[in-house]
């Protein structure tokens, strides 16, 4: 059964920082490439970060270049995201997938705010 745990999500204050943990199983995990998504209330579902199988190519949005770095460990079955500098505009829920196989986590709150 393919299992996404989110963790390590939270309250911080502006300009903090925190590591977002997803745990997988149930699958391959160093054949597949992984993603990280957020949803704020009320808006859509975003993409904010991807990473390829074994972790040679990175990509993150835009909108979160220069704070935002995904990063992962096939032998823990781990995908990771480092988010910097928080803004409020961060506050949403986010979200580990495996586009290979179409899974999601339940998510994990990221609330900032002072």
């Amino acid at each position: 059964q393919v299992q996404l745990v989110e963790s390590g999500g939270g309250l911080v204050q502006p300009g903090g920082s925190l590591r977002l943990s997803c745990a997988a199983s149930g699958f391959t995990f160093s054949n597949y490439a992984m993603t990280w998504y957020r949803q704020a209330p009320g808006k859509e579902r975003e993409r904010v970060a991807f990473i390829t199988s074994k972790g040679g190519s990175t990509d993150v949005a835009d909108s979160v270049k220069g704070r935002f770095s995904i990063s992962r460990d096939n032998a823990k079955k781990m995908v990771y995201l480092q988010i910097d500098s928080l803004k409020p505009e961060d506050t949403a829920v986010y979200y580990c997938n495996c586009p290979g196989v179409g899974s999601w986590g339940q998510g994990t709150q990221v609330t900032v705010s002072s």
